[in-house]
C-alpha cells in the first residue's frame, strides 16, 4: 500500500478536523502538514490494507499534532480565536446565515464535544472509527455525541 493512496484522500477531513480543533485557517493547514509528515515517518507502522483503512489512522495522527499544536499555544498564551467570517466558505450555502450560525455552534462547543461531533457529522466516521481516532470508549463517544448535539440544539433554537 502507498503512502498517497492511504493519506492524500483524507486530506480534506482531516484539514476540517484541524479546523475545528484550532479554530484558526492558517493553525490547521500547519496541523495537518505536521501530521502528514508524521504519517509518512510511521508509514511502516500502519497495519491497514486499503486506503479507507488510514482514515481513522490519519484522523488520530492530526488529532494528536492539533492537541499537541494547542499544548504549545496556550503554554505560549498565543491561542488565536477562530474568526468565522474570514474562514468560512459558509459564502456557498444555500442558507449562509444559518451555516454561519452552525459554525460558530459547533465552535462553541468544548473540544471534547466539538471534536466527536465534527468527526461524526461532518466526517461521517463511524462510531468505532471515532473510538480509534480519540481514544476513547465507544460508549464515551455515544455519550459525547448526545451531549454535544443537545447543547447544538439549545445554542440554535
Amino acid at each position: 500500500m502507498e503512502f498517497a493512496a492511504v493519506v492524500l484522500p483524507h486530506l480534506d477531513a482531516a484539514y476540517t478536523l484541524a479546523r475545528y480543533l484550532t479554530r484558526n485557517d492558517a493553525d490547521a493547514q500547519d496541523v495537518v502538514q505536521d501530521a502528514a509528515l508524521r504519517a509518512l515517518k510511521y508509514f511502516g507502522g500502519f497495519r491497514g490494507t486499503t486506503g479507507p483503512d488510514g482514515r481513522a489512522w490519519f484522523l488520530a495522527i492530526v488529532r494528536n499534532t492539533a492537541y499537541t499544536w494547542r499544548h504549545r499555544q496556550q503554554g505560549d498564551g498565543l491561542v488565536t480565536q477562530f474568526n468565522e467570517e474570514l474562514h468560512s466558505d459558509a459564502g456557498t450555502a444555500a442558507d449562509p446565515a444559518a451555516a454561519v450560525d452552525l459554525r460558530q455552534a459547533i465552535d462553541a462547543l468544548p473540544l471534547e464535544f466539538r471534536e466527536v461531533i465534527v468527526l461524526r457529522e461532518l466526517e461521517g466516521l463511524s462510531y468505532k472509527e471515532i473510538s480509534d481516532v480519540t481514544g476513547v470508549p465507544v460508549g464515551t463517544v455515544m455519550s459525547r455525541l448526545s451531549r454535544a448535539r443537545k447543547r447544538l440544539q439549545e445554542a440554535l433554537t
